[in-house]
């Protein structure tokens, strides 16, 4: 594999300003035009902290025609514009924090796998057009007050993907419950993987069961619920500037998440999870619904190394609370599935708490 790294001297978007980006971005594209040979080889193109004239990315990809993997990360083209993506052998793509107004993936006939994180507009922000081999997708976004929901049938339109990610960085939930209907049956239909991550503490979950409902291949559904203070605006008069959202959960009528069966479900894991109304009622709509669920794996709240969560921690340590436990769970409920609580995470859990990711910003780690 032919890789090549963009690493600036500044990092940290509060380390960075226009003028940063401008520089650096010149300084890539002096080296780029100065080496196209180099280029037209790679098959891997990692880019950050870079601002691009408007037709210096098409450039770069026509150059770099073996190109699989593409990263980008912080980079845009100044003022609001549109990315429009065609590449014949590109495989994975990942967007994160880049200030385009929308991301048009026009032509993409190899994409297997899409990253796409921290957009800035809530209205088409993303156009998916030929990725017929598309089946990976990581969304996260941070939803303030005043944005609108995004309905996952729209945004996802014309796919039919087997492994989703859907990121809320402990902040308002941003994806519009759905009533079944053609278009979202369409998009789900060989959904095998389900990763909900970093969900607000305290909010009914109720709203993922219309995904579950929607996916009858669905085998494996993971959630983390944490209010992680490395990611959240915590100061009160920031979050009222911002807009950012007291009230962060989404209702569903419940009636709706209580009247089907699903047949594939085999395995539930709650990273973050306490014994508290919200999630064990969670627990037990999902037990009720999942007819062949077979294992129930609960955490407790996970660990940063960032930082310091003083909340009190209600996870069943003792053999007496899991049975408690236990009682909550199973009462008026037939089910066969095995309830395992450890403080202890499982190799083949941990690896996939965040998954799907960006195989590039897995390598980056190791290095």
């Amino acid at each position: 594999m032919a890789r090549f790294s963009v690493m600036t001297e500044k990092v940290g978007l509060n380390n960075l300003d226009g003028d940063d980006l401008v520089s650096y971005g010149r300084e890539f594209m002096r080296f780029f035009h100065a080496c196209p040979d180099a280029f037209r080889g790679l098959t891997s193109l990692d880019l950050e902290n870079l601002r691009f004239g408007q037709s210096d990315i098409s450039n770069v990809l026509v150059t770099c025609e073996r190109l699989k993997h593409l990263r980008l990360f912080n980079c845009d083209s100044g003022d609001p514009s549109t990315l429009q993506v065609e590449h014949s052998h590109l495989t994975e793509i990942s967007i994160v924090g880049c200030l385009f107004q929308q991301v048009k993936l026009n032509w993409l006939p190899q994409l297997t796998q899409m990253v796409f994180d921290y957009w800035i507009d809530f209205q088409d922000p993303l156009v998916l057009g030929h990725v017929p081999l598309l089946e990976a997708v990581s969304l996260t976004n941070v939803a303030r007050s005043f944005h609108n929901m995004v309905k996952l049938s729209e945004f996802l339109s014309i796919t039919s993907i087997r492994d989703l990610k859907l990121g809320f960085n402990s902040e308002k939930i941003w994806v519009q419950p759905e009533c079944p209907t053609a278009s979202l049956a369409s998009v789900f239909r060989q959904l095998r993987f389900l990763n909900l991550v970093d969900l607000p503490e305290g909010y009914d979950l109720t709203w993922t069961m219309f995904i579950l409902k929607a996916a009858p291949l669905l085998k494996e559904l993971y959630m983390t619920v944490w209010d992680h203070g490395c990611v959240m605006v915590t100061d009160e008069q920031q979050r009222n500037e911002e807009s950012y959202s007291e009230n962060k959960g989404v209702e569903w009528d419940s009636a709706a998440a209580s009247d089907f069966k699903h047949h594939s479900l085999a395995t539930l894991v709650i990273f973050g999870f306490e014994s508290a109304d919200y999630l064990v009622s969670y627990v037990r709509r999902v037990m009720a619904a999942a007819v062949n669920l077979e294992d129930v794996f609960m955490y407790s709240r996970l660990e940063c190394d960032y930082c310091v969560d003083t909340k009190p921690i209600r996870f069943p340590w003792t053999k007496r609370q899991r049975m408690s436990l236990k009682k909550r769970f199973t009462v008026g409920i037939e089910s066969f599935a095995i309830i395992h609580s450890s403080g202890k995470l499982r190799a083949d859990h941990l690896a996939k708490i965040v998954s799907p990711d960006c195989s590039l910003l897995e390598a980056k780690k190791k290095w």
